[in-house]
């Protein structure tokens, strides 16, 4: 489809990507629904928290919303979401990824970009489980993105139920986001997901000491090392650069044929130029691109509760 035009444009401050960023991420208050755990298990006898929220009447249409890197479903731009498509006749429902609901997953690995086949379950339940629902829209956050729009274009089938995708700030190519967030002005954000990173890898050595230990963690001090250390071999890629080439969304974006909306702020420290896919978006009749100038990585700030994304989401849900 043709590149969508985009009317984005935020307070002077919130011009600057890394204010918007910090801001949305550290500062921004989540919305006050009341969220109904549901443990789902999965067919490798691991779990996976799936955090309900409802519309105040019964209804057809469900949310699924999937976090970013070391988020979960209490982050303020997944509440805001639930609550938005909740006063909408939606029903939410926002997917903790395999240890990011406070308690740690049963297996050696856990999360990755690319790990399709833990929403294929997450969709299969709802769909088998919750058969009022036939009316599926599908929002990813940063890493979740990446993992909507590579399941959305796998050559396994996407059900007819669900109607459309959404993805914000999306990493399309891990390895150019990778050598993005290497820069220094990302040092503060990549120093946090480390940090972050670190702890959940400790507690994989408490239960896993034969498959890592703790000096090869203390070694791992970059995302790089993470990915090359635990999250490729964990999943079964060869190293880093196999994990990144084989998860990347960029290169299932052509085989997409559900109605899907990227948004994507130019000024994202996060993303690499190959993170905008405006080749990919003018070839294929179902993929929309907005590529605002301003937004930061999961910010576009607008005054109100509501921001830019989450009216561009309901509406583009809406609409299909």
């Amino acid at each position: 489809m043709p590149i969508l035009n985009t009317y984005y444009d935020p307070p002077f401050v919130f011009k600057n990507g890394h204010f918007s960023t910090v801001y949305s991420g550290l500062f921004r208050k989540g919305a006050k629904i009341e969220q109904k755990r549901e443990r789902i298990i999965l067919s490798d006898s691991d779990f996976i928290d799936l955090d309900w929220s409802f519309a105040k009447k019964k209804t057809n249409k469900v949310i699924i919303l999937l976090h970013g890197l070391e988020g979960n479903a209490q982050r303020a731009y997944i509440t805001r979401s639930a609550k938005l498509f909740n006063d909408n006749e939606y029903d939410a429902i926002a997917m903790n990824f395999r240890g990011c609901s406070g308690e740690s997953n049963r297996l050696y690995r856990s999360y990755n970009a690319g790990a399709t086949e833990d929403l294929r379950e997450v969709v299969t339940h709802v769909l088998t489980n919750h058969p009022q629902y036939d009316h599926i829209i599908i929002k990813g956050f940063s890493l979740g993105g990446n993992m909507l729009l590579k399941y959305l274009g796998e050559p396994i089938r996407v059900p007819k139920e669900v109607k459309a995708g959404i993805a914000i700030s999306v990493p399309c190519s891990l390895h150019g986001s990778l050598q993005q967030m290497d820069r220094l002005e990302n040092r503060l954000y990549t120093n946090r997901f480390v940090k972050h990173l670190h702890g959940k890898l400790m507690e994989k050595n408490r239960s896993f000491p034969q498959l890592l230990n703790i000096e090869n963690i203390k070694k791992a001090d970059t995302l790089f090392k993470i990915d090359d250390l635990y999250s490729s071999k964990a999943h079964g890629y060869k190293d880093a650069l196999d994990y990144y080439k084989k998860c990347s969304s960029l290169q299932y974006l052509r085989y997409i044929k559900t109605p899907t909306l990227i948004i994507n702020a130019l000024n994202d420290s996060f993303l690499s130029e190959d993170c905008y896919p405006i080749k990919e978006a003018e070839a294929n009749n179902d993929l929309y691109l907005e590529m605002p100038k301003y937004g930061g990585h999961v910010g576009f700030f607008e005054f109100g509760k509501i921001y830019h994304t989450e009216s561009q989401a309901l509406s583009f849900a809406t609409s299909v």
